[in-house]
């Protein structure tokens, strides 16, 4: 689906973000960031006490959240924030913005309901995509057994019609094959 820029533009002026990271130069250059994409509403937290205090005094639409900080992590954060029956919001869109690119954390983000995960330094043009993409394409917030987060994505049923392709491709890779293989 594509939207038409003066759309883009609009919904980054009206939207409301918070940035939750221990660090003061990383929240500078993440403000930065968010401004030179068109938001102009952006408010800070130094702490995850403080991110969930923000969270319930400003409403925002989004709010990008580091994974690695002191006192509470972005882990627990995340599970206060997706706790529907104590937190008053526990919908808001989570965009996980950390240098952790370990498997296990991304995993486990997953698992807590971040709706994206996002690795530093991370240019504007992705940082604006993801936004709008959580904003524009929202996956409505689940409950399914423990979990409480965005609705899972759906797994791609595609099956190739070539029969000697079996389950060779990935990833979008057309593989053909002159003879079957053995």
């Amino acid at each position: 689906m594509q939207i038409p820029g003066e759309n883009i533009d609009l919904l980054m002026r009206l939207i409301k973000v918070v940035i939750v990271d221990d660090r003061h130069p990383m929240r500078k250059v993440v403000r930065a960031l968010l401004m030179s994409i068109g938001a102009k509403q952006i408010f800070e937290a130094g702490d995850g006490v403080s991110g969930l205090e923000a969270i319930c005094t400003v409403a925002p639409h989004v709010v990008l959240l580091d994974w690695d900080m002191p006192g509470m992590s972005g882990a627990e954060f995340v599970r206060a924030v997706r706790s529907p029956a104590t937190f008053p919001q526990p919908d808001v869109p989570i965009i996980m913005l950390t240098g952790h690119g370990e498997r296990s954390c991304i995993i486990e983000a997953e698992h807590l309901g971040v709706h994206e995960y996002l690795l530093k330094p991370v240019f504007g043009q992705t940082l604006l995509n993801c936004i709008v993409s959580v904003m524009v394409k929202p996956r409505p917030c689940v409950q399914i057994g423990d979990y409480y987060g965005p609705e899972p994505r759906k797994l791609s049923t595609y099956k190739p019609d070539d029969p000697l392709l079996g389950n060779t491709v990935a990833f979008g890779a057309k593989r053909t094959f002159s003879e079957p293989r053995l």
